[in-house]
């Protein structure tokens, strides 16, 4: 056994953690800690400014929604909706991709069945616009196998057909 007394070990790839106190560990490197008290501090965690970050991003992509709910109101086509937000998001000087396509890789083989991403905002957000009466459980699988097939992390799913558009956005994560 060696004793040290303060070790720095990176656990993921955005959080480092610093030690101190007596620490004794094996020639494996399998740590055990022992702590009489909580003697232990972070110094650096990138994930939540990133994730701040990020809420302010899809916060100005709500924003940009409601304003283009504002103006339109319910019962449009869904690729009205889609035009308008863009516009507003490039707007508010936000880089706007629409219609990213997304294919499907199966084994050895990319296949492009024409899955596309309404848009994709600086790079980031995947934004997916309904029109319907009301989300179902499938809007949501759909957005999620989205960012699943996608390395997209962040996605807002918006349904411009209602009264209050709060009512109708789901954000999304994996």
């Amino acid at each position: 056994m060696h004793k040290k007394q303060a070790v720095s070990c990176k656990i993921p790839d955005y959080l480092t953690v610093y030690l101190k106190g007596p620490i004794d560990y094996d020639d494996s490197f399998k740590f055990k800690f022992k702590f009489t008290k909580m003697d232990f501090f972070t110094t650096e965690i990138t994930e939540p400014t990133e994730r701040r970050e990020n809420d302010t991003l899809t916060g100005e992509i709500i924003g940009a929604a409601i304003e283009v709910h504002r103006g339109l109101g319910p019962g449009l086509l869904e690729s009205a909706y889609v035009a308008c937000l863009a516009y507003e998001l490039r707007l508010r000087k936000l880089k706007v991709e629409q219609e990213v396509p997304l294919p499907i890789f199966y084994k050895d083989v990319m296949l492009d069945c024409g899955y596309r991403l309404d848009l994709v905002v600086d790079d980031q957000v995947i934004v997916e616009v309904k029109s319907v009466k009301a989300l179902a459980p499938i809007h949501e699988a759909q957005l999620l196998s989205y960012l699943k097939m996608s390395v997209y992390h962040k996605g807002l799913l918006i349904n411009f057909n209602v009264k209050m558009l709060k009512d109708g956005i789901r954000r999304m994560r994996i």
